[in-house]
């Protein structure tokens, strides 16, 4: 079977609708942490390609600058993906804990 990023364990998962929200859920991931995490975050945002878009960018740009900003790791993998027929989803994961997954 081929790997698919719903397989990947959550550890939080964020209902995001507009860019001040991805912004705040940024800024939650960062706090938490993604290398003590045996698993990644997930977001959903509305199915509005426009929208999810602008949510996507806001959420990777944030996370970059967040990460940078507090010297962490800055080595992340993400996929978009269709969730469901309201929902799009991101999966952000290190990529040190996604290689010792082992997926």
């Amino acid at each position: 079977m081929e790997f698919h990023p719903s397989q990947i364990p959550i550890v939080k998962t964020f209902t995001v609708k507009d860019e001040k929200a991805a912004s705040e859920s940024a800024a939650q991931m960062t706090e938490i942490g993604f290398e003590n995490q045996k698993g990644g975050f997930k977001v959903l945002m509305p199915k509005q390609e426009k929208l999810a878009k602008r949510i996507g960018f806001t959420i990777t740009s944030e996370l970059n600058f967040r990460l940078r900003k507090l010297k962490q790791e800055r080595n992340l993998r993400y996929w978009t993906y269709h969730h469901d027929d309201e929902n799009y989803a991101i999966v952000l994961i290190s990529a040190n804990v996604f290689s010792e997954l082992g997926l």
